[in-house]
């Protein structure tokens, strides 16, 4: 737990938050975006979530102060052999955006990321013109590895460039 947000598993009373997110455009801006699902299919698959695992630790971001689902946060595809695994994070709840929120909210899965799980690398994907969030990334400590041209198709139709960046083990800013 952090000063301002905590990290918890999904529950399925949750689904009502994940359903308005991803019917926001602004929110789900940079998301790949799957087929539309109703409240029901969502609360379906709140009900039937896989418990996390190593491969796949997939956690709210809650807020302390008043206990408000935020966001989710994962680490995916980890791979003890290797030492690596990639984070996606997203802030449903737009007056939540600025006040550092999501940028604790990263540092807190890292340290859990490098400390519990022993991961060398983390890894994830970040659209090139959502500088908010490749700014927040930058100031964590994550480095731009490298380009992909064209490699994510935006809910506007138009395809856009995506960053892959890292962090090691030991490079965490706090």
């Amino acid at each position: 737990m952090g000063k301002l947000v905590r990290l918890r598993a999904l529950e399925p009373s949750d689904a009502e938050s994940l359903y308005r997110w991803v019917h926001d455009d602004e929110v789900g801006q940079w998301m790949n975006s799957d087929y539309p699902r109703s409240l029901a299919q969502l609360r379906k698959r709140c009900e039937e979530r896989k418990t996390n695992t190593y491969e796949a630790v997939v956690l709210g971001i809650e807020a302390v102060a008043d206990g408000k689902l935020l966001g989710v946060i994962d680490l995916r595809d980890a791979n003890p052999q290797e030492g690596r695994a990639e984070l996606d994070v997203y802030l449903g709840e737009k007056d939540y955006w600025d006040g550092g929120y999501g940028t604790e909210a990263v540092k807190l899965l890292c340290r859990y990321g490098f400390n519990v799980m022993r991961l060398h690398l983390i890894a994830l994907w970040v659209v090139a013109e959502n500088e908010r969030a490749r700014h927040v990334y930058r100031k964590i400590g994550f480095v731009e590895d490298g380009r992909h041209r064209e490699c994510f198709r935006g809910q506007d139709g138009k395809y856009h460039d995506m960053y892959l960046m890292s962090l090691l083990e030991g490079e965490l800013n706090d």
